[in-house]
């Protein structure tokens, strides 16, 4: 358990885990989880594109998860279609564009499968400097506007009134998402990679009764996901990605009624 590879999966899910945890409140307040899967679903077409042009994949994803977020921003205020066919127009665009694209890639080695589940255990020093450079300046920008992007949540109209300028902390959102989609894909793969972030919020949005202590409760509910579906992995030889979504499931099934019940004893004593 002490070998370099683990040691570097440990290092890539806490990085993650300590990211996802305060994003995915967002996702989880203002039901953005469509949009994480159809984001994801980009991704592959960022890996094409780096395949293609011999750039980093993760390189590849930041720029098309970008283009992504702009085009469906631009889109939504048109006004034209609904954001729901909106995300599953684009996201099945840039999947089937992503696929095709790939088969152009001639004999490059792609590992499909590693992309779509995840595949921790191979991570490299060049993933953890993406992770973990990626992390901080997610974080920091995060932290620097939660008062904007908690205000909006709140109620949109409120924030304008305060002097929040709403379309740029929304594209401030859907970037920072991108970011943890780019660096993400290795941890969880791009089918799982919504699960990572919503899951650890979800669980830890019943035991808190502040926004900043949820956050705080999120990452460490992700950190708890990560360790424990690594070293399940390990041990009963499961794939990795899917078990660290199945640790963080396991602690949803088992902490959710807990949570109900200290709730109704609190509301009938």
């Amino acid at each position: 358990m002490l070998e370099p590879f683990v040691l570097r999966a440990l290092a890539a899910g806490i990085g993650i885990a300590l990211i996802a945890g305060p994003l995915g409140c967002f996702v989880v307040w203002r039901r953005m989880a469509y949009f994480g899967d159809s984001l994801a679903h980009s991704a592959l077409l960022g890996i094409a594109l780096g395949l293609l042009t011999g750039i980093s994949s993760n390189l590849g994803t930041v720029l098309v998860c970008s283009a992504f977020a702009l085009i469906l921003l631009w889109l939504q205020h048109t006004r034209i279609l609904a954001t729901d066919t909106l995300l599953g127009i684009l996201a099945h665009a840039a999947l089937s564009l992503g696929m095709v694209a790939i088969s152009f890639a001639g004999n490059q080695r792609f590992d499909l499968h590693s992309y779509l589940f995840g595949d921790i255990l191979t991570v490299r020093m060049e993933d953890l400097y993406w992770i973990f450079g990626g992390g901080i300046i997610a974080l920091t920008l995060l932290f620097k506007n939660w008062f904007s992007l908690l205000l909006m949540t709140i109620h949109e109209d409120l924030a304008k009134a305060e002097g929040v300028r709403t379309f740029w902390v929304n594209l401030l959102l859907m970037l920072l998402m991108t970011i943890v989609v780019a660096v993400s894909i290795r941890i969880v793969g791009i089918l799982l990679i919504t699960s990572l972030l919503a899951i650890p919020a979800a669980t830890a949005r019943q035991w808190v009764r502040s926004p900043e202590a949820m956050a705080v409760l999120a990452a460490i509910f992700g950190l708890l996901a990560v360790i424990g579906g690594i070293f399940a992995s390990a041990y009963f030889d499961t794939p990795t990605g899917p078990s660290i979504v199945t640790a963080a499931t396991a602690m949803f099934a088992f902490l959710f009624p807990i949570a109900a019940l200290v709730k109704r004893q609190r509301a009938f004593p």
